[in-house]
């Protein structure tokens, strides 16, 4: 894992983690150089991470910057998917799976203009060997105590509708999915920490998809969060100047007349029952 990688081989993980155009050189350069104490320290919490369905959330660790998390994900995801593999992970999940690896540089570029990946800490769960894309939602199976029941984080991926046909598609695909690789983890249920869980969104547009979604959950709790509505409606930076950002959906202009009035965007986490694997 801390080896150089020739062109070949750092094309080839590249490929793998679906970087974009505009990134690929910086990955190469740090792939083709050995990995210093930083990144190694990285790698090592990454790899003791792996099928820890108690780890809890890995925002900081002293001594490494987001450059060097971003070269030990690099690194670890060609070893994460070779584990997949053996463990009987079609190839076509681990591809949709890690691709979000790329994504997130894309969206940090547009966010900010430039190289980086300020998720991270998101992308090593993607390495843990416990969190999937299956079809339209990403899962996450975890505990949230050690000895707790397990359960299911459900992510949206950026990148299409969420009309309820496919949502139950993909929870469908997930219930055999995971009965099938951890028979052992009895699933007690399935949650959502987001933003779409606020109910301002559902009430001002109470016919869009992400209200059909959001009416999934229930035992909905509320955090103010003012930044998220921002971001991941306009993937702007935390310090963004409402008054600049466009107005052009019925989405854009919900979120900033509210923050106009005074109000505060909040992230919900509600809960929703687990599909049978036969379903």
């Amino acid at each position: 894992m801390t080896v150089t990688h020739g062109p070949e081989v750092a094309a080839a993980i590249l490929d793998l983690c679906a970087i974009p155009a505009a990134d690929r050189q910086a990955c190469t350069l740090m792939l083709g150089t050995p990995a210093d104490s930083g990144t190694q320290r990285a790698l090592e919490s990454i790899d003791a991470r792996w099928g820890d369905a108690a780890a809890p959330e890995l925002k900081h660790l002293d001594g490494v910057d987001e450059q060097r998390w971003i070269e030990a994900i690099l690194r670890f995801a060609p070893v994460a998917a070779e584990r997949l593999e053996r463990s009987g992970v079609s190839p076509a999940v681990i591809e949709a799976t890690f691709a979000d690896i790329g994504k997130q540089m894309e969206l940090h570029r547009r966010t900010y203009g430039g190289f980086g990946m300020d998720t991270w800490w998101w992308l090593v769960l993607h390495l843990s060997g416990l969190l999937f894309r299956l079809g339209r939602l990403q899962f996450h199976l975890h505990r949230e105590t050690a000895k707790g029941p397990w359960v299911i984080g459900l992510h949206i991926p950026e990148d299409g509708p969420l009309d309820p046909a496919s949502v139950d598609e993909s929870l469908a695909l997930a219930a055999v999915f995971f009965a099938r690789q951890f028979p052992d983890a009895r699933i007690d249920h399935a949650s959502c920490d987001s933003w779409l869980l606020d109910p301002h969104l559902s009430a001002g547009l109470p016919a869009s998809n992400m209200a059909k979604f959001a009416a999934r959950f229930s035992n909905v709790e509320l955090r103010n969060e003012p930044k998220d509505a921002l971001y991941f409606t306009f993937r702007a930076p935390a310090d963004a100047e409402p008054t600049t950002l466009p107005r052009e959906s019925s989405l854009q202009r919900l979120v900033l007349e509210r923050i106009d009035a005074g109000g505060t965007w909040q992230v919900g986490k509600g809960v929703c029952a687990w599909p049978e694997s036969g379903a």
